[in-house]
């Protein structure tokens, strides 16, 4: 029996090393990985705080031998009216998806019949179309009614992308809401419009969350769009700002690095401060249907 014991014993010791050993093999390998897709942001960090003749070296330095905030300055000498559009974008795109995507996913919640796949099945195809042919027949439009070049055609044109994918997420959490709080309020002489103000919104606040970050974040960071519908120079966002600081004959690169790491900024923040309502709004839905 002693003899079986000591067996089971070191078969489990090494049942645990080779666990042990797996696990972190696979934390290796995460680390490896989550390098490599941060290496870039490094880089464009490493770059800003450089000098322009630093950049000639070869290869060229992984740390700035002498760093130097000049790129910043140089940037945000110009960034205040591009950051500001990007602002207007973001928030203008926010409001359009509250608007339009939240009573629409609570329509489509309510909607049990098969037109409410078929809707479905509609707003993910529509966010397979390419930009540029969104934004060219956008363009089209928009010049026959008179808006090109306005924070108006952008943000209607972000939306085109932000409203579709708030309805998924805010359709999906908007399901596993039980039904018996809307007909209890409906006993109570509660219309459509009161129960979806004072009981659906409050309680899908994190799908919400999740629709109005993405939202701001399709705004922030568009780029085809505002290059294609807005020629106004005062109404340019930092991507293109960032895209017109490369000249035809010269790169001013610590300063286009240092507009890049500008405009990352927001989102990251946003991301961090709200990482767990998006954990969670993206994943309630499929979790509750």
């Amino acid at each position: 029996m002693s003899a079986t014991a000591a067996t089971r014993a070191r078969a489990r010791s090494r049942g645990e090393a080779l666990r042990l050993a797996k696990r972190l093999g696979w934390t290796l390998a995460g680390l490896v990985i989550t390098g490599l897709m941060l290496f870039p942001f490094y880089w464009i960090a490493n770059i800003s705080f450089m000098h322009e003749t630093d950049i000639l070296r070869y290869p060229p330095p992984f740390v700035p031998p002498s760093p130097t905030l000049d790129a910043y300055r140089e940037a945000l000498a110009t960034a205040g009216e591009y950051i500001r559009s990007s602002l207007i974008y973001g928030l203008g795109t926010v409001v359009v998806m509250m608007l339009v995507a939240a009573p629409a996913a609570y329509a489509l919640a309510r909607v049990r019949a098969r037109i409410g796949s078929l809707i479905l099945v509609a707003l993910i195809l529509a966010q397979m179309a390419p930009g540029i042919v969104v934004a060219n027949s956008l363009y089209a439009v928009f010049s026959r009614i008179r808006i090109l070049n306005s924070y108006l055609a952008v943000i209607l044109a972000d939306s085109t992308i932000a409203v579709p994918f708030a309805i998924i997420i805010m359709r999906a959490f908007m399901v596993g809401i039980p039904r018996e709080l809307a007909e209890a309020a409906v006993v109570d002489g509660a219309g459509h419009w009161r129960i979806f103000w004072s009981i659906i919104l409050p309680l899908s606040r994190t799908a919400l969350i999740t629709a109005s970050l993405f939202s701001f974040l399709f705004g922030w960071g568009d780029f085809l769009f505002a290059l294609i519908l807005n020629n106004n120079p005062h109404h340019t966002p930092i991507t293109v700002g960032i895209y017109r600081f490369i000249g035809g004959f010269s790169v001013e690169w610590p300063a286009v690095m240092a507009l890049a790491l500008i405009a990352a900024i927001p989102g990251a923040l946003l991301l961090v401060i709200a990482q767990r309502y998006v954990a969670a709004g993206i994943t309630a839905g499929a979790l509750k249907e």
